[in-house]
């Protein structure tokens, strides 16, 4: 990772210093005391809806604030202001189109995907996955995988390959019962160039407090080598790299991803450790999991790496479970595309002429995006190294997502960073866990029983798009006509093209990147109407700017405020912000006033 790149990387790590609380669902993937995701929150009636990052964006108490007048100002009081318009409830989400309603275009031939196994064999209709053949190589282009590396040149006084090495290692493993310690000894075997440098520290703490549910890590150690010692025989043709400004996409069995990433533990990657500027994956995340075991000089940080252990080790209990007593609509043994979509500068949309009106938006405070949203394009708030920090101490909504849904940590494998004209849709993905909090408060609750339905290709209808936001270390800077459009472009590529699925998203970008909620919203809102989509929105217990939200797009749509209009109110809320020189004026209450005094004109 190149140094001036680093920055967007440490935001995101740096995130569980600015949000103790997110005020969010009280548990991620099944939240406990959650209302019906129809039901309106009391009054207000939304139309679109935005979803936390942060718990900077708590509602606000105080005596309520009597606003007869629908353009009256309410959200700078910092109360929550009673209805001065009778605001309906918010669109239903049992309206929203989702993945099974388009099940036929999913259904269609993968057309330019890598597909990893052999599709002539009719897994779908068999339940056969062979792994499709073709000649390995060992270059810049594809992925360099651990049983590859290339042996020694002396071959007289040759030592044995580091392949062979790793072997020898992981199959001592799959013998009998293994501590932490021999994980450790595996490790640093094939390593040794990282002795001294490396740390065990968050693995051991994760074994000291091991849970009668995690007892049984002696017996999933060797199950896990036994799986990472399968990768040859499951991955029989090269991964491509997902370089930037390259519409490609990887299809693969979620069995040869689990043993993957059962390498990535085993830190088996050549090449993969050396993240410094100049060097051959500077522009990649990390894969292999040994900053992820590394001590922390902050102990609630290092609990924190030991409470995302949990969620790994039950990912590979799941994966490596021989039981017959699994529901068989859990089984982990369907396909996950990885899917990297790059629009060139020259076809994204002039903004000023966009003439469509906003969609319809279902906006509440309960619910989240992975449990209401099953089924919609999802929003992964993003690094633009994708997975954040899931593999180091971050703790967010990205982390999070990747913790309940291990099999996109694999993404970090051969996927570039992204650029302003780029994002990542992922589908199939299955949820395996359950958490709570964020963050600091951030725990692994238990196991999640994923029933999702599937698409012919065995893909369960679950869609996930990575888009990253800017890190505005001022935020003033985020109002400026450039990054806005920046903004737009980057919201615009990750929620274009077919099937037109409602998205579900909330703060993107907000939280320890200081986005404002409220205009992430309305950009938000503006790229789903170019893209011809509905939204959910959700804002975590946040019933003042949920309201503050549905109001907004209740006034925008009312008067007919197309998207080429809001462009332009907000290149203008921009000019008189930058010259205001303060944070005083409230962009909603801005675009409320202009609206209605270019409605006393009429």
């Amino acid at each position: 990772m190149s140094q001036q790149d680093s920055t967007q990387v440490k935001g995101c790590l740096n995130q569980t210093n600015n949000s103790g609380n997110t005020g969010g669902q009280s548990s991620r993937g099944e939240p406990k005391n959650q209302h019906s995701s129809t039901d309106s929150f009391q009054n207000p009636k939304p139309t679109h809806s935005a979803s936390g990052e942060s718990s900077s964006n708590r509602p606000s108490q105080g005596a309520p604030m009597d606003t007869s007048d629908p353009f009256s100002d309410a959200s700078s009081s910092g109360t929550r202001p009673q209805l001065g318009i009778q605001l309906g409830p918010t669109y239903p989400i049992k309206n929203l189109k989702t993945m099974q309603n388009f099940s036929t275009e999913f259904d269609k031939k993968l057309i330019g995907h890598i597909i990893m196994l052999d599709v002539r064999i009719k897994f779908h209709s068999q339940g056969v996955i062979v792994p499709f053949q073709r000649t390995h190589v060992w270059d810049s282009k594809n992925v360099k995988l651990p049983h590859l590396y290339p042996p020694s040149h002396n071959k007289s006084h040759a030592p044995p390959s580091r392949w062979e090495a790793t072997c020898h290692a992981l199959r001592k493993l799959t013998k009998g019962s293994n501590s932490i310690g021999d994980a450790e000894t595996a490790i640093m075997s094939y390593n040794s160039t990282n002795k001294g440098k490396w740390t065990f520290d968050a693995l051991y703490l994760y074994g000291q407090r091991l849970h009668t549910v995690d007892n049984n890590l002696h017996l999933l150690i060797p199950k896990m080598a036994k799986l990472a010692l399968e990768l040859p025989d499951l991955i029989k043709q090269p991964i491509p790299l997902l370089r930037q400004q390259q519409n490609q996409a990887i299809t693969m069995s979620q069995q040869q991803i689990s043993s993957l990433l059962a390498n990535a533990f085993f830190c088996t990657f050549p090449h993969r450790n050396d993240t410094k500027p100049g060097s051959e994956y500077s522009n990649f995340p990390t894969i292999n999991f040994s900053s992820l075991f590394a001590n922390e000089k902050d102990p609630a940080k290092l609990a924190q790496k030991a409470e995302k252990l949990r969620a790994i080790f039950h990912y590979f209990n799941t994966v490596t479970n021989e039981s017959h007593d699994q529901d068989p609509a859990s089984k982990p043994d369907g396909l996950v595309s990885f899917e990297r979509i790059s629009i060139p500068s020259s076809q994204l949309p002039d903004w000023n002429k966009q003439k469509m009106p906003l969609r319809n938006l279902h906006i509440s405070s309960e619910g989240s995006i992975e449990k209401e949203g099953t089924g919609m394009l999802q929003v992964d708030f993003a690094c633009k190294y994708i997975g954040g920090g899931v593999l180091k101490s971050g703790l967010v909504q990205e982390e999070i997502l990747f913790l309940m849904s291990p099999e996109l940590i694999v993404a970090r494998l051969f996927t570039e960073k992204l650029a302003d004209n780029e994002c990542l849709k992922i589908t199939g993905p299955q949820m395996y866990s359950i958490t709570s909090g964020y963050s600091k408060t951030f725990s692994w609750v238990g196991p999640y029983n994923d029933c999702t339905k599937r698409d012919m290709w065995k893909r369960r209808y679950r869609q996930i798009v990575a888009i990253d936001a800017l890190d505005f270390k001022n935020p003033k800077e985020q109002y400026t006509q450039e990054n806005i459009k920046r903004e737009l472009n980057k919201a615009f590529v990750g929620f274009h093209g077919k099937p037109e699925t409602a998205i579900a998203t909330g703060n993107w970008g907000c939280g320890a990147f200081n986005g404002d909620p409220k205009l992430k919203a309305l950009i938000q809102l503006m790229a789903a109407a170019v893209a011809e989509r509905d939204m959910a929105y959700f804002t975590f217990r946040n019933e003042h700017l949920a309201y503050e939200i549905q109001r907004m797009h209740e006034i925008l749509t009312k008067n007919n405020v197309t998207v080429d209009k809001l462009y332009k109110l907000l290149k203008e809320f921009g000019g008189h912000y930058t010259r205001e020189h303060h944070s005083a004026t409230d962009l909603y209450r801005f675009i409320r006033e202009k609206i209605k005094h270019k409605n006393s004109l009429l």
